[in-house]
């Protein structure tokens, strides 16, 4: 089994008063993770709200019948616990009235778990996100050189775990994680009335990885308006299908202060959603890959670490560009993405380095890449 790097944050928290929330898409692992953390735990109670008995278990439940419930188990496990109903309001009566039991709940859409659950559960909880397995992962499972020889197999295929554990047969898992699960949540949202609108939209984002998106683009592109292109994709990042970059913008008037770029968390359902899995030497897109790659691959290790990085872009209105900003502890630090080694010459624009002086640049290509997305 490959490790995973949010095991140790989630051990250090168990039997700390807090109930456990993970929430992140479906098929990332959150359940094998789990199975991990508690194996050897014989007094676990496994519950999945996607099941429709356990649905009804909660219909109208009060503490008593929770105690009768849980009886001697010391821990609670419930899987996709947004599809229970005011489900925040159950799991407050556990965490108020059943003493020393430690209560986990995961839910793969996070807008809905956490309405139901902010709250009821206000400081009374401690929540996790996780993603596909990630390139620290996977050097900790076999080992670095390995890994690196395998970045332009994950630029195509990503990281999902059934997907790196089925060699040979990535496509079909990927086509299946795309035509069902990738969905399964979305289109039931009362918020999504034009699902196939939904898929061309999810489509025409994937052919703008790295590129500023305007929603009025896309919208005139796909026959939705600007406002509910927004909305889709704000679903769409809600259920960690794809992230959105800011614009950096602090000195200098003519940064440009409201544009967006959006990237996909996992390469293989980008890749699945336009139906392109040619190898990356017969690729016109590589440039943008490698950008999404690297991008992804960061800001997963430093969400998963509990860093309290931010991220941007940086752009000015004459197309100066710096395609990755992060500050953390108040260092300012700057990146660009070349997968061609030889284009990587030169440093930050000028604009840039006399507007930050003690901000630092850096060219990030595949021979440095390691430096970038491992601690």
């Amino acid at each position: 089994m490959i490790e995973r790097v949010l095991k140790s944050r989630i051990l250090a928290q168990i039997n700390k008063g807090k109930a456990i929330v993970l929430v992140g898409a479906r098929q990332v692992g959150k359940s094998t993770l789990l199975k991990d953390v508690f194996s050897g735990d014989k007094d676990v109670l496994w519950m999945n709200g996607d099941e429709q008995d356990v649905r009804d278990l909660f219909e109208n439940i009060s503490s008593a019948r929770i105690r009768a419930i849980i009886g001697r188990h010391t821990t609670v496990v419930i899987d996709e616990a947004q599809r229970i109903k005011d489900v925040g309001i159950k799991l407050k009566l556990i965490t108020d009235q059943i003493e020393n039991v430690q209560l986990v709940a995961t839910g793969s859409s996070a807008f809905e778990l956490r309405s139901k659950l902010n709250e009821p559960l206000t400081g009374r909880k401690r929540e996790y996100r996780m993603f596909p397995l990630m390139f620290r992962e996977l050097v900790d499972d076999t080992n670095l050189m390995e890994e690196l020889r395998m970045i332009p197999h994950r630029m195509i295929y990503g990281y999902y775990p059934e997907v790196v554990t089925s060699e040979g047969d990535e496509r079909a898992v990927l086509k299946e994680l795309a035509d069902s699960y990738l969905y399964k949540d979305i289109m039931t949202l009362d918020s999504i009335n034009k699902p196939d609108k939904l898929v061309k939209l999810l489509q025409a984002l994937a052919y703008q990885i790295g590129e500023q998106v305007s929603y009025n683009e896309v919208g005139q592109l796909v026959g939705l308006d600007s406002k509910t292109v927004e909305k889709y994709v704000d679903v769409l990042e809600k259920s960690y299908v794809i992230f959105r970059l800011s614009s950096f913008s602090r000195n200098l008037r003519n940064e440009l202060k409201t544009s967006r770029k959006i990237y996909f968390w996992d390469l293989g359902v980008r890749n699945a959603v336009i139906g392109n899995f040619s190898q990356i030497e017969n690729r016109t897109d590589v440039g943008a890959l490698w950008e999404n790659f690297a991008i992804a691959e960061r800001m997963k290790l430093n969400i998963t670490k509990g860093s309290f990085a931010n991220s941007w872009f940086w752009r000015t209105q004459q197309q100066n560009e710096i395609d990755y900003v992060e500050e953390e502890d108040g260092r300012l630090s700057a990146f660009e993405f070349k997968w061609n080694e030889k284009k990587a010459k030169g440093g930050a624009p000028a604009s840039f380095a006399k507007a930050y002086p003690d901000s630092s640049f850096t060219f990030v290509t595949p021979a440095n890449i390691d430096s970038f997305i491992l601690d």
